[in-house]
């Protein structure tokens, strides 16, 4: 009788073990690269191409666009902070760990805050939240619509055009990351700093 109930178990382990092969090994990764056949741009990363077709980053993670010293290049929008490595640095994604009444996080927010002011000339209540916080993974393209307004002037100034080029280049990189939500939209800044430099190529062709 225990042998015969030995049997039974055995038979119901190798008939489980046939099963999760089948759904696990076989099934799932062809959904998966059903999936991915469906989704290409997703499943390549959301790979971010110029008009030349050569890979510029990922409209996932965002990048710093500061010179060799780290100062942050005029002709550009600016991301918010990161504290992933040295900045947006995918192999070391994390925050900064400060709490928020850490006396280092204040101060580093009041440093940020003025140099963002002093960067765009603007007084510091123009400043947003996310011009002098890093985001949780310190990987975030986005930044706020009123973070961009205060960068507009600047950026057409450093590039020679006019504010009404590069507004309509904000709206056209702006994407509505959390529709359930009614906030306003979000910019990637990735895509919009690629945009306008093929526009000012385009321009000097």
């Amino acid at each position: 009788m225990l042998q015969s109930k030995s049997f039974g178990y055995l038979g119901v382990a190798l008939r489980a073990m046939i099963a999760f092969t089948v759904l696990l090994g076989v099934a799932y990764p062809f959904a998966i690269m059903g999936a991915a056949r469906i989704f290409p741009d997703q499943a390549t990363g959301s790979l971010v191409t110029d008009s030349e077709g050569d890979v510029r980053g990922s409209t996932l993670i965002g990048q710093s666009f500061s010179d060799a010293q780290g100062k942050p290049i005029a002709k550009y929008f600016q991301p918010r902070p990161s504290a992933a490595g040295n900045g947006y640095d995918a192999m070391s994604s994390g925050g900064s760990n400060l709490g928020p009444n850490s006396p280092v996080l204040l101060k580093q927010i009041a440093q940020r805050r003025a140099e963002v002011a002093t960067f765009n000339t603007v007084p510091e209540s123009r400043v947003p939240a996310d011009a002098v916080t890093a985001s949780g993974s310190g990987l975030d393209p986005l930044i706020s619509s009123q973070y961009a307004s205060i960068q507009v002037e600047r950026v057409a100034k450093a590039r020679g055009l006019t504010t009404a080029e590069i507004e309509a280049e904000v709206l056209k990189a702006e994407v509505d990351a959390m529709p359930w939500r009614s906030e306003e939209p979000l910019v990637n800044v990735v895509l919009l700093n690629l945009h306008l430099d093929e526009l000012n190529a385009a321009s000097a062709n």
